[in-house]
């Protein structure tokens, strides 16, 4: 059995005559904020090569609560739990970090980030070297987590992620760059959210080439806020579920639901969120794979396009100084803030559609645009906010 290879050409074809149109690229185009140029045809990728993570299976990760531990065996922490035995711990507070006591059986992971996030545009040197003296397997976190909450584009999140990586190793030396755990926050977009994760791969990998090592980052990702409601908590889950796959199949490390629930968390709701990792691992098997999507040619064409113009943000960061200078100045701020803005604004067009918020809503403005953000400091902003 022989099957016919069709072109372009053909395909093109077979498009005009359905839509009875000539522009059908223009039909078929769809705007994105990240300025991607998404076709509606792939036909091929010669770049195409599969991406390792760091771990053998994607830790599924639970906020600690009693009654999980024959669940999870993997936990983040906010304050000292002990009996834990076995487990991969990611410790979520400073305070915690420093005092720690740890236990041979298990693994441990900061989640700690040591930069400032407002003008005063510092290092923290002495909780650096009070997690550095520490026995974990991996001691500073970056967290770019707060720059997608935040309103930062896919390409700003890992421009950022690479500069602050660059002023690390400034400070400490190259070794540095082993010893990172990279927090991601994960946005509804699946496909560009899995292409984020990959194009990050080779970014960091390419970085660490300048330092003359190849370094795959750890990388720990979780559930989005941004684009989470009050009001709406069962449609969270639809939205926090599609997150976790996104993460899972483009081969993160480390995966965790935020609570659906936005206001009124129980235990329930916070079980219910870690569960859906468990339904998505035992069902799906796609902890598990190693870079799924490798392949595909939308995925892969996005990836590149997502790696190309991050790396190229990043020199332009490191022309005007790096992180900490741009952060002193506002200027990091304020690419966040411009970027959220126009995000916004596309929540308030209905160009991005929230089930619930601006999609069969009861649409009245509550705050605007300059009452949600700020020149002067880089915080979360879910986009419902605006209207609830």
């Amino acid at each position: 059995m022989s099957f016919i290879e069709n072109t372009l050409e053909d395909w093109e074809k077979l498009v005009k005559k359905q839509l009875k149109t000539e522009n059908i690229y223009e039909i078929l185009s769809k705007d994105n904020l990240e300025d991607i140029t998404v076709k509606p045809y792939y036909q091929s990728n010669s770049d195409s090569k599969s991406l390792p993570k760091v771990e053998e299976s994607t830790h599924l990760v639970a906020e600690f609560q009693d009654g999980l531990e024959e669940h999870a065996f993997a936990f983040l922490l906010n304050e000292n739990v002990e009996g834990l035995e076995e487990k991969a711990i990611f410790i979520n507070n400073p305070d915690l970090a420093e005092h720690i006591l740890t236990e041979e059986s298990n693994r441990y992971f900061s989640l700690i980030d040591v930069f400032s996030d407002d003008k005063t545009a510092e290092i923290d040197e002495h909780l650096s070297g009070e997690l550095l003296s520490k026995a974990f397997e991996r001691q500073i976190g970056i967290n770019v987590s707060l720059h997608q909450n935040a309103g930062a584009s896919i390409v700003q999140q890992l421009a950022f992620a690479l500069a602050k990586s660059k002023e690390l190793t400034e400070k400490f030396g190259p070794e540095i760059l082993e010893k990172l755990v990279f927090r991601f926050a994960i946005g509804s977009n699946y496909f560009f959210e899995m292409a984020k994760i990959r194009a990050f791969k080779y970014l960091f990998n390419q970085l660490s080439r300048e330092f003359e090592k190849d370094l795959i980052p750890f990388i720990f990702a979780e559930t989005s806020l941004r684009n989470k409601t009050k009001g709406d908590p069962e449609n969270n889950l639809i939205r926090s579920t599609l997150e976790l796959a996104s993460a899972m199949i483009a081969c993160a490390d480390a995966v965790f639901a935020n609570d659906f629930k936005i206001e009124n968390s129980t235990a329930l709701s916070k079980e219910i969120s870690f569960k859906q990792q468990i339904v998505l691992a035992y069902e799906s098997i796609i902890n598990v794979f190693e870079d799924a999507s490798s392949g595909s040619y939308f995925v892969e064409n996005i990836t590149q396009q997502l790696a190309e113009k991050s790396w190229k943000l990043f020199l332009e960061l490191e022309e005007k100084g790096g992180y900490l200078e741009l952060l002193k100045s506002g200027e990091i701020q304020k690419m966040i803030v411009d970027q959220a803005a126009k995000e916004q604004s596309w929540v308030e067009e209905g160009k991005i559609k929230l089930i619930g918020v601006n999609l069969y809503p009861k649409l009245d403005v509550k705050k605007t645009v300059d009452e949600l953000y700020n020149y002067d400091e880089i915080k979360a902003v879910r986009l419902a906010e605006m209207f609830e």
